[in-house]
């Protein structure tokens, strides 16, 4: 992916150990976050490697968790904090199935370079060499990327998620604990995947769509609609927030790169 002068970093290259990394976000999501970079860091002082990130502590836009710890990392106050650290990179962490747009309304809303974000993988996921990550995007606990998967910019990749071989994730989706993806599906720009869904090969999930939790999706899913069930079906429109999101893309589920951009940047490395 573009490292931070710009140019552009080969798979397994690891940037300068001990920079600071800024979680935006204190809730659930933020502190597993924190918790990879920390076995990141136990697995880097192991093997007796300077660890990657210094964890510098969480940002969120609550006044009433400003000064408090979360899991004993400090909450040092609003996400606008990321201006006056200009050295430090970060990570987006936040989102929910009830609003699952609200963490690229945060990008937007920050404004930052792309080289500032940085790319968080678990030490156990399993991320191949053919495989690209964009920046921004969190990797947890277990997970495995098989063969040329590309996953695009502030996606949030929960623990125990299979992506096989050729797949293909759109910047903002969500895929939450234990969904699986068989070859070649395409999920779309912001869409979330409820825990433990599987997706049948080839198939197309359309933007800012949520598949509800366990379903199995044997056909494409629209563009901005919510689909559950076994085998899935159409339930309804998505919420205000994700449709919000759609028309601001100004996709209707026709055009296809809305299915996964294909990110033209390169994978940080295989750990945080």
């Amino acid at each position: 992916m573009s490292g931070p002068d710009g140019g552009t970093e080969p798979a397994g290259r690891s940037a300068p150990a001990g920079e600071d990394l800024l979680i935006v976000g204190a809730g659930g999501f933020a502190r597993e976050a924190a918790q990879a970079v920390r076995d990141a860091a136990a697995v880097d002082l192991a093997a007796g490697r300077a660890p990657r990130w210094r964890l510098a502590g969480h940002l969120d836009d609550d006044p009433a968790l400003h000064g408090r710890e979360v899991d004993g990392v400090p909450v040092l106050g609003g996400s606008a904090l990321v201006h006056e650290r200009p050295d430090a990179r970060v990570v987006v962490c936040v989102g929910s199935p009830r609003d699952y747009g609200v963490r690229a309304r945060l990008v937007r809303r920050l404004a930052l370079p792309e080289g500032r974000y940085a790319t968080v993988v678990h030490p156990t996921a399993a991320v191949s060499g053919s495989s690209v990550l964009g920046p921004g995007t969190v990797v947890l606990a277990h997970c495995a990327l098989t063969a040329a998967v590309r996953v695009g910019a502030h996606v949030a990749v929960m623990p125990h998620v299979v992506l096989t071989h050729d797949d293909e994730v759109g910047d903002f989706a969500t895929l939450a604990s234990g969904v699986r993806l068989g070859g070649g599906v395409r999920l779309g720009r912001g869409a979330y995947v409820g825990a433990g869904a599987l997706v049948r090969e080839y198939t197309k999930v359309g933007a800012w769509s949520l598949t509800g939790m366990g379903s199995t999706v044997l056909a494409d899913v629209p563009a901005g609609e919510v689909w559950a069930g076994s085998p899935a079906r159409r339930l309804r429109e998505a919420g205000g927030p994700a449709l919000e999101e759609l028309r601001a893309d100004g996709a209707d589920g026709a055009d296809e790169s809305k299915y996964g951009r294909r990110p033209e940047t390169r994978m940080e490395s295989t750990t945080a």
